[in-house]
């Protein structure tokens, strides 16, 4: 394929992928209004987002599965309609409970495209060609998302909140922009429902006992037992079953694993300043649609800093790009913290929006990366469940940033939580100490 193809299909699933991720983005910019329609505190509403981050992060893999048993296109299809229509419902629910539950609709939807877009380059492309493929989407997406809670503000000062939850709903019209370019062939194997559900059971009680802390002990209990039970169980499953949902070669493989778990700290950092951002300006007086503004330059710099991430990506190797992106991530919520410090006043406000500028350039570093590194350590056949495997770690630590955020900083201190998140990318850092020690594999240009 030549470059002007990849550019043109990278660039339309960076727009998708953005659109799913303006899910988190614009609503985090209405919590206030959600916890005060439904009477609830903003930790409580925080669910809004963690529970679509959830289910964003645990569908990943099902969605990666079914992609490698029958093609791309499908499942693409079916997730982004599931998206539109969780969107629409959520921004008609009359009670909190049937808001939760369509949010719970759009993640699961959602899921499908991070995952099957990157799966859909990984296979259409090879070398330089799909590195710059793989940083225009994560680009293009990141430009989407920062442009979110400005789409949002403006939105929810116009027509109200609701609408602000439908805009993921324009997903639709991106799909059929793609049709051709979507793969329709698979392995044509059956989808193992059993490992599926307990991978997704195990990563949700991750997120549920993380969040416990602003929804009290019952929550804590059943994300405990989840965990607990979900680990060793699902390991059994694997070792029982290693060709099934998750594949013993793609959970076996040390680059996939480590760089998975170093990589989830950075959506952690980003969904956590989602929360912590506009929950601290609105709290100073700042109404949303402002809150919005002050991310634009979050905007450009997405989409400006692909040019130099896929070059990056492609010199020192997927490995030191996971590493610098985590250092970054942390560094970004240092400063955060910081600027919570500061406010109210012009220094906080400034800092804060260098934070997120921080952020934009780990995330659009590092899901690249992430990608590349999994996409080749694994062979073609199991591509898609490795990359759903390692999409589900990276969104879980997601939902885990948004968690922490909701969770400790509605308890204790919004700079202690972000304090506190500041931690995971360090310990990211650990685990990926034994790729770092090997060269970068080198990059050929097809």
């Amino acid at each position: 394929m030549t470059s002007d193809d990849s550019r043109r299909v990278s660039t339309v699933l960076g727009l998708l992928f953005g659109l799913a991720a303006m899910g988190s983005a614009s609503a985090a910019i209405v919590l206030s209004d959600v916890a005060a329609e439904f009477d609830v505190s903003v930790g409580q509403a925080a669910w809004v987002i963690s529970l679509y981050a959830l289910l964003l992060a645990v569908t990943t893999a099902v969605h990666g599965r079914v992609s490698d048993l029958v093609g791309v296109r499908t499942p693409l299809l079916v997730g982004v309609a599931m998206m539109a229509g969780g969107a629409v419902a959520a921004a008609l629910a009359p009670t909190y409970p049937l808001l939760l539950a369509a949010r719970l609709l759009q993640g699961a939807g959602a899921a499908a495209v991070p995952v099957l877009g990157v799966a859909a380059l990984s296979a259409r492309y090879d070398g330089a060609v799909r590195d710059l493929a793989l940083g225009r989407l994560a680009g293009w997406s990141a430009v989407v998302a920062s442009l979110g809670p400005l789409a949002g503000g403006l939105v929810e000062h116009a027509f109200g909140w609701r609408a602000v939850l439908a805009l993921p709903a324009l997903g639709l019209l991106v799909v059929p922009l793609l049709w051709r370019a979507l793969g329709t062939t698979g392995s044509g194997a059956d989808l193992d429902v059993p490992g599926a559900v307990l991978v997704g059971l195990t990563a949700a009680g991750l997120v549920l006992l993380v969040q416990s802390p602003s929804t009290g002990g019952v929550v804590a209990l059943v994300g405990a037992v989840l965990l607990v039970l979900g680990a060793p169980v699902t390991a059994r499953r694997v070792r029982r079953r290693p060709d099934g949902f998750l594949p013993l070669v793609v959970v076996s493989d040390p680059a996939v694993v480590r760089s998975a778990v170093a990589a989830a700290a950075v959506p952690a950092a980003w969904f956590g300043l989602l929360i912590a951002v506009p929950a601290v300006l609105v709290a100073d007086g700042w109404e949303p649609w402002q809150v919005g503004a002050l991310l634009i330059p979050s905007a450009v710099v997405a989409a400006v800093v692909p040019r130099v991430t896929g070059p990056l990506l492609s010199r020192i190797g997927p490995s030191r790009s996971l590493a610098v992106s985590a250092t970054s991530a942390s560094a970004a919520l240092l400063v955060t913290a910081l600027g919570v410090a500061l406010r109210p006043g012009a220094l906080g406000v400034a800092v804060i929006a260098a934070s997120v500028l921080l952020v934009t350039f780990a995330f659009l570093l590092g899901q690249p990366a992430l990608s590349a590194a999994v996409g080749q350590a694994v062979p073609a056949d199991v591509r898609g469940v490795a990359l759903g495997v390692a999409t589900l770690v990276f969104l879980t630590g997601g939902s885990v940033g948004s968690a922490v955020v909701g969770g400790i900083g509605d308890v204790i201190d919004m700079g202690v939580a972000l304090l506190v998140l500041a931690v995971l990318p360090l310990l990211g850092l650990l685990t990926l100490r034994p790729l770092l020690r090997r060269d970068p594999a080198p990059v050929t240009v097809p």
